[in-house]
């Protein structure tokens, strides 16, 4: 930790309330060197190493007393999202509905990718640095003053990583003065930060499948009750069409808490003229028709629906705001389509969003065998051309491969009018405790259906793979071009930076090849290829 940390939290704890005399890059480095300290080293599904005689939700209500906002955030009007897949774009189409509706908003979702501001939105747009300082520092000053004193320090530590940011949530929404907070689940419900939220609006429940296994169950229904755990007594909740087993869970919970549990039918663009959803992939349709839902509950909760529309929109219709919300909803590194181009009088590359280059990179997080389906189904559509501009529409053929925690395979590509030979590759690599040999095979069979990928070695296994030298691993990628006839090139390649190097020299030195990257397996993956790229 830097001396200017340590002076900072000083013997007695506590930062200054006031910046003036730091700078703000400086003040901010500092500010994520001590949100770093917070970062707990034990593995996920372990017992939890914070100690102290209050649970997980105990400790987060005495937090709230101590930051004085355990009166404050009853009266915050909160929509709660929790769910297997798809909660991150749900919150976000929420999102974007209710601010096309007129009011402020705030947004608290997770993980970030480059930078942690981006968990904490008002009106749709990342807090600033000079604000999040001011609420980052007011909620540490107060935490660490409490833990330091003798009285309460053996029993209240310092919150940690993911509780100090829930706070910090609840500080900048509450301060803000936002009209609705949308709040994501970080992992599971019942035990969740998030869960010491008592009077919600709304909740909603996206889509469940086995995820955080280690944690959460081994089953469906296992997983289905910590989720159901965020139903709070007589609350209007909603969830996605669901596997029996977990609706059943779902209805049982509903049903002891007296929650009028209602399913939200996946919305049917073809009602709405063509509805373009602003987030890409069939599978954002239940998404969007779960945000609807709640939206509608929420203004009807709050009395604003008859506000707003009066009598003019009857209940199966979408009024003209949530279609504006719905068709420019945007989350970064879901679905994202990224053109790294290498400009001729440059030596660096830029990222253009809306143009095309020779090196096209597909971002997605998905990271559960469900989510990675629905990866390889956007991807598929995304490389025929759907969602390609319409200067450069091409097909593709012959295209064989698969990467595999860093393992690549390639087959042939295809010569278009364009005369550029197209060549796909996927960088995949996962957290530990998921398992390739379980994610890649769903992704595989789906762009395989879609006649975009095939794997010609059928005995290829998608296991972890063993780690050799890096000079060597590099070295031996360095001799293999996707330009090559048969390119059939496997390598593990020792960092990131080496890898979009690799890919970069490959268009540079090929005039005639594109390459399209399929990047996915985990958030924390895209998040740091996206920090390449715009680096």
């Amino acid at each position: 930790m830097s001396s200017e940390v340590m002076e900072k939290l000083g013997s007695n704890g506590v930062v200054k309330e006031h910046l003036q005399d730091f700078s703000i890059p400086s003040s901010y480095e500092t500010a994520m060197e001590a949100l770093s300290s917070l970062i707990t080293s034990q593995k996920r599904g372990a017992k939890s190493s914070v100690g102290g005689t209050y649970r997980k939700l105990e400790r987060m209500s005495e937090y709230l007393k101590i930051l004085g906002l355990e009166e404050q955030i009853d009266g915050l009007k909160i929509i709660h999202v929790a769910g297997t897949k798809g909660k991150g774009s749900t919150c976000t189409f929420s999102e974007a509905i209710l601010r096309e509706c007129g009011f402020r908003t705030g947004l608290f979702t997770s993980p970030h990718l480059i930078d942690v501001r981006e968990r904490f939105r008002i009106d749709g747009l990342e807090i600033s640095e000079d604000k999040f300082l001011l609420y980052f520092w007011d909620c540490w000053n107060r935490l660490k003053k409490s833990e330091l004193q003798e009285k309460v320090t053996e029993h209240l530590p310092m919150a940690p990583l993911f509780q100090f940011l829930t706070l910090l949530a609840f500080k900048i929404f509450i301060s803000e003065k936002v009209d609705v907070a949308i709040i994501e689940v970080g992992l599971g419900g019942t035990n969740d930060s998030t869960n010491v939220i008592e009077k919600p609006v709304a909740c909603g429940i996206t889509s469940l499948g086995l995820d955080h296994t280690e944690i959460l169950g081994d089953t469906l229904g296992k997983i289905a009750s910590h989720k159901a755990g965020i139903f709070k007594p007589q609350i209007p909740s909603f969830t996605v069409p669901q596997l029996s087993e977990a609706m059943d869970v779902l209805l049982e919970r509903a049903h002891e808490l007296k929650v009028p549990l209602k399913v939200a039918a996946p919305l049917d663009n073809r009602k709405f003229d063509g509805l373009k959803l602003g987030l890409s992939g069939d599978h954002q349709f239940i998404n969007a028709g779960l945000a609807v839902s709640l939206c509608k509950c929420w203004l009807q909760r709050t009395g604003n629906w008859e506000k707003l529309f009066q009598n003019d929109i009857q209940e199966a219709d979408l009024p003209e705001s949530f279609v504006r919300g719905l068709s420019t909803a945007h989350i970064p590194g879901r679905a994202q389509i990224v053109y790294d181009t290498y400009p001729e009088s440059n030596n660096s590359f830029e990222v253009f969003e809306n143009s095309c280059g020779d090196l096209t990179f597909y971002l997605d997080g998905a990271h559960s065998p469900e989510s990675m389906e629905a990866c390889a189904k956007w991807f598929s559509s995304a490389v025929k051309g759907n969602q390609i501009s319409s200067s450069s529409s091409f097909k593709l053929k012959n295209l064989e491969g698969v990467w595999g925690n860093g393992h690549i395979r390639h087959g042939s590509g295809s010569m278009e009018e364009s005369n550029k030979l197209i060549k796909q590759i996927l960088l995949f690599n996962c957290m530990d405790v998921r398992h390739p040999h379980i994610l890649l095979p769903r992704l595989v069979s789906t762009c395989a259906s879609s006649e975009v990928d095939t794997l010609r070695d059928k005995g290829a296994k998608m296991d972890n793979a063993k780690i050799l030298p890096h000079e060597f691993l590099y070295e031996d990628a360095s001799r293999c071009s996707p330009a090559d006839n048969y390119f059939a090139c496997s390598a593990v390649m020792p960092s990131l930076p080496l890898t979009i190097k690799w890919l970069r020299d490959c268009v540079k030195q090929n005039p005639s090849l594109k390459v399209q990257v399929l990047v996915t397996g985990s958030l924390h993956l895209v998040g740091d290829v996206l920090k390449l790229l715009k680096r």
